[in-house]
């Protein structure tokens, strides 16, 4: 609750409260209306007026709002004792911190992409936009640290090998899509050995690490396999596939089990 001097008392009519918080009176009326936001009080006239604890519920909406909830979920949210105005502000200044640290990494990777630009005459709008997509999608999903590993995962690797294993990818995705379109069953002999390359070249990516290789999870979930993978996998793809490697996996687990 919010502290106040003695003998003070906080009573904001509607369009006070919409001029100091920049929350239009329309939305104010709306969350009252919905039952989000109603005022504890009003004047003998029945204008809205709004107390402490009124606005302490407004900065809860405000900051969820901004973070990315929905109406229905903040009306969710509120109802909870254990739901405080604390929990929020940090939910918040959380977010906050996040969305900080992702602006200045991209950045960093912005500079690097203009100065490679500058130094080529090479580069296609089209791979510049690119690298754009996959920029943005990497800073959202990969740690400092974990694009540091894949960075230098990538050197230990070199051109060379990365060439290969994107020929491999590319035939490995040929193969599953037709044994797809063919019916065949992901248990299937055909599709375990494919699924099992499959493992495999994830493995070689991403070093081992089952925090990249979350990461990575993550960001086809999120993104979706089609823009994750720039237009190689489709939904429906990634499902086929997914089943063929838990497969693999839980076969594996009982040959390592019976071994």
């Amino acid at each position: 609750m919010l502290r106040r001097k003695i003998g003070q008392r906080v009573a904001m009519k509607v369009g006070d409260l919409a001029k100091q918080t920049g929350v239009s009176v329309r939305t104010l009326h709306y969350y009252d209306e919905i039952g989000l936001l109603s005022p504890s009080r009003r004047t003998e006239a029945g204008y809205r007026l709004y107390d402490e604890d009124d606005i302490v519920r407004l900065q809860q909406i405000v900051s969820l709002r901004q973070i990315g909830f929905s109406l229905t979920q903040i009306q969710e949210c509120l109802s909870r004792s254990e739901f405080s105005p604390h929990h929020v502000v940090q939910l918040h200044l959380s977010k906050l911190k996040e969305q900080i640290e992702l602006q200045q990494q991209l950045c960093a990777r912005l500079e690097t992409v203009a100065a490679h630009l500058q130094s080529t005459e090479a580069l296609s709008i089209q791979e510049f936009i690119q690298l754009i997509e996959v920029t943005t999608m990497i800073e959202k999903y990969y740690t400092p640290e974990q694009q540091e590993q894949l960075k230098v995962r990538r050197e230990a690797l070199g051109e060379e090998r990365i060439r290969q294993a994107e020929a491999e990818w590319q035939m490995l995705i040929d193969q599953a899509r037709t044994e797809m379109a063919k019916g065949t069953d992901p248990n299937s002999e055909t599709v375990q050995a494919i699924a099992q390359q499959w493992q495999a070249l994830l493995q070689e990516f991403t070093g081992g690490d089952p925090g990249i290789a979350q990461s990575l999870q993550s960001m086809y979930q999120q993104e979706g396999a089609e823009m994750a993978s720039r237009g190689m996998i489709d939904a429906d793809l990634m499902e086929y596939m997914g089943r063929a490697m838990q497969a693999s996996n839980g076969s594996n687990n009982v040959n390592e089990a019976s071994s």
